[in-house]
């Protein structure tokens, strides 16, 4: 997409009319998950609200191990939400689909106000390993003036899908960056262009370490808008592209 015309469409997509408001581990060794990367598969499960009804996704055995989430296992939007919904669950599974520094990815899920999504990883977990464990793709850019457009996420992770922790998220320090949210980075890597989705130094997107909540491996992750961002139409708040296993261990402790 041309940097112009997808900087339009961002615009649209973000309902932008100004700037955001001031916003028992397995054992088994830890393994780097951009070894594992296949950019071109995604499952193709049904997207279900968890406990409502059977999960119609892929199971994770039939299919190469990647990085990426592999299901949606609950939703609820808020106002302003829509954008997306029609590409469920396939929207956020699979590699992110960045457009790099000055435009964002149309291929996202807008949460709307005060939603959220919640995605389980089921072939390869995050778990704590050295630095960055995971990584938060949403469809930030820098907008003409140097200023980011940033909507953001609270990130909150589980090993069981019962218990949640939650990193720490200023979603009222614009000068500050939103310090501990998601939604606040550019993405860089998107399939084909030779950036790995899997190293914190170049793919772009939010990190996140799990020694920062002490969890030692989480498989499932919930993203919730944090209500401080620009809301109209169908595409308002937080804005989903993908997620990102950086550290991480196959579901049966093993190594591929």
């Amino acid at each position: 997409m041309r940097p112009l015309l997808a900087l339009g469409a961002l615009l649209t997509l973000g309902a932008c009319s100004g700037d955001p408001e001031p916003a028992p581990m397995p054992t088994g060794d830890i393994v780097d998950a951009g070894t594992l990367v296949d950019a071109g598969v995604s499952d193709a499960g049904t997207d279900v609200d968890a406990g409502t009804e059977a999960d119609a996704g892929t199971d994770a055995g039939s299919r190469p191990v990647d990085p990426f989430a592999d299901r949606v296992t609950a939703y609820q939007f808020g106002d302003s939400a829509g954008f997306g919904q029609d590409r469920l669950p396939d929207v956020v599974l699979g590699p992110p689909v960045g457009t790099g520094q000055f435009s964002g990815s149309l291929d996202v899920l807008s949460l709307g106000k005060g939603g959220s999504v919640t995605l389980e990883f089921t072939d390869l977990f995050a778990v704590d390993g050295p630095g960055v464990d995971l990584l938060v793709f949403e469809n930030a850019f820098q907008k003409v003036g140097g200023d980011i457009f940033a909507e953001t996420a609270r990130v909150s992770v589980s090993d069981d899908g019962v218990t949640w922790f939650d990193f720490p998220c200023d979603a009222t320090d614009k000068d500050g960056g939103y310090p501990g949210c998601a939604g606040t980075h550019p993405v860089f890597t998107t399939p084909g262009n030779g950036v790995s989705p899997t190293d914190p130094t170049v793919a772009g997107g939010d990190a996140f370490d799990l020694a920062d909540v002490g969890l030692s491996r989480a498989r499932f992750v919930r993203l919730t808008d944090t209500g401080f961002n620009s809301y109209g139409g169908t595409s308002g708040g937080f804005d989903l592209d993908a997620l990102s296993v950086v550290n991480g261990q196959l579901a049966d402790g093993g190594i591929p």
